[in-house]
């Protein structure tokens, strides 16, 4: 790393880097790079025994406030509503068994007549836990995925960390825009293999008769006119 950042020996010795320094900028960097997208790297899954509550729960530990895409209760798969729907929702259908769930900051919520039970399950992004600054042998989210194109921006982020020290600012703003170059590049290639992902059963929207409100699959009815 020293040598990439073309430090002199006079900068190691007179305390401008420790190891205890760019083991820090190590951990700054791994935090900003997971959270620069929503990586398939940082996608995760956490569990436990569902206990209905009309107030709000936090959300694992780990998971970041709306990155929560998917709950299930006891195998049975919740929809995810807007907050201001939920309440209502709730408010005009006190008695609704719906399996619904919303979310507020850092805590989640579930109808609590919902008619599941069992263990509940959340996969949504998380952000990597410090980073262990005693332990050399660490590896990133980036690694632990194949994503090792993605390990040249956290090089790139300590650098621009580095020179900003030196008080070298445009050399660090060009490190920093080389960082975001990467993983734009990398966000754009798991991008377009993301387009082959194809929804099983599944139309994107419902037709709608203009006239009479209702649902195509309400209007058309096979052998309707038999």
């Amino acid at each position: 790393m020293l040598v990439r950042a073309g430090t002199s020996s006079t900068a190691t010795t007179d305390g401008i880097y420790t190891d205890s320094l760019l083991r820090e900028w190590t951990d700054q960097s791994h935090k900003w790079a997971a959270g620069f997208h929503k990586w398939p790297a940082v996608e995760g899954r956490s569990s436990s025994t569902y206990s209905a509550t009309a107030d709000g729960r936090n959300l694992p530990e780990g998971y970041k406030p709306d990155s929560i895409r998917t709950i299930t209760v006891g195998g049975a798969r919740l929809q995810k509503v807007p907050f201001n729907d939920y309440l209502k929702y709730l408010e005009d259908n006190s008695s609704t068994n719906a399996r619904i769930y919303s979310d507020w900051g850092p805590l989640y919520f579930i109808n609590t007549n919902a008619d599941v039970s069992g263990t509940i399950v959340f996969y949504g992004q998380y952000t990597p836990a410090a980073w262990d600054k005693t332990d050399s042998t660490l590896t990133t989210v980036f690694t632990d995925a194949g994503d090792e194109d993605a390990n040249e921006a956290l090089v790139e982020e300590i650098l621009s960390y580095a020179k900003k020290r030196e008080k070298k600012f445009d050399e660090s703003a060009i490190h920093h825009q080389n960082a975001v170059l990467i993983l734009t590049s990398v966000w754009n290639r798991i991008r377009e293999e993301q387009h082959a992902y194809i929804p099983k059963d599944r139309a994107m929207w419902n037709r709608i008769d203009v006239l009479e409100g209702a649902q195509s699959d309400e209007i058309l009815k096979r052998d309707q006119f038999f």
